[in-house]
């Protein structure tokens, strides 16, 4: 019978753990998110988030496996620093150097990051798809660089990341090489002041994405001027709060079609559940609870 609320009953000696780690996660939707998912499908499994400092992976990760636990998202700081502990990569990972998911399976951890999947399927939600076109990227943090290595994987033929001349922007260029030399896509890095390049990558691309900070809460500010857009551009940001940045706002003004983060959030969640159970996550039901409002 399906169970839409989540009540203790659910638990048994059989339910098996699933869980965040990361430092904080207080503040984590997952748990609401995959519980609720858990129930309407009737699986036996729990979700909880437990507060892990980037030294302390490797001790949380063989405590979770004589717990026999079947997987866990992880969160900052712990997306690189799994790596050491991690059994086997899938490919997005191998080419962006971080994981979000690991499964346990058969005594090994296998490790994915499900954050360039759940933009691209949120993408494709909208009614888009980038295969075989050109995509402007802005930032190369850990979300850019695991969006980047999925749309590699799924076919996109050029990405431009922009990026600021910082520490990240050697390993941007570290991570170019890798995606070029293991995938069709050719990916290159600009120096996010190359206000001609920009215009010009803009200009060729179907898609502009913001994976920066840059719009966030109270900033007001974007990276993109305004007359860069146009109608042809569809124009996302990873970022929820605000449900509009300056970026999309501009992206209306210029009759763009644009989306923010929130999906994203949604369907890289999805993407996670269908690993650890082999069943679709229920999206149009946890979409309608509100969650990410």
């Amino acid at each position: 019978m399906e169970n839409n609320n989540f009540t203790i009953e659910r638990i048994s000696g059989s339910t098996r753990l699933i869980c965040l780690l990361g430092s904080p996660v207080k503040h984590s939707l997952s748990p609401i998110m995959h519980n609720l998912s858990f129930a309407h499908e009737g699986l036996d499994f729990v979700y909880l988030a437990f507060d892990v400092k980037s030294d302390e992976i490797g001790e949380a990760l063989s405590s979770l496996k004589i717990l026999n636990f079947r997987g866990c998202n992880l969160t900052m700081p712990l997306k690189i620093s799994c790596l050491p502990y991690i059994d086997e990569l899938s490919k997005v990972s191998m080419l962006c150097r971080a994981v979000n998911t690991i499964t346990y399976e058969d005594g090994k951890l296998y490790g994915t990051s499900t954050d360039g999947a759940g933009f691209y399927d949120s993408l494709l939600d909208h009614g888009f798809d980038v295969k075989g076109e050109t995509v402007t990227l802005l930032g190369a943090g850990g979300a850019a660089t695991s969006i980047a290595a999925e749309m590699a994987v799924r076919g996109v033929k050029h990405i431009a990341i922009f990026q600021r001349k910082s520490a990240t922007f050697k390993r941007a260029e570290e991570f170019a090489e890798r995606v070029n030399s293991e995938t069709d896509c050719h990916v290159e890095v600009i120096d996010m002041k190359d206000d001609v390049s920009l215009k010009k990558s803009i200009a060729e691309s179907a898609l502009l994405l913001n994976a920066t900070n840059v719009g966030m809460g109270s900033d007001e500010n974007s990276l993109v001027p305004e007359n860069f857009l146009r109608k042809s551009l569809i124009v996302s940001d990873i970022i929820y709060h605000p449900e509009k940045t300056t970026l999309l706002k501009e992206a209306e003004n210029a009759g763009s079609p644009f989306f923010n983060g929130k999906d994203m959030l949604l369907f890289q969640g999805a993407k996670s559940f269908e690993l650890w159970t082999g069943r679709k996550m229920p999206v149009e039901f946890i979409r309608n609870k509100g969650i990410f409002n």
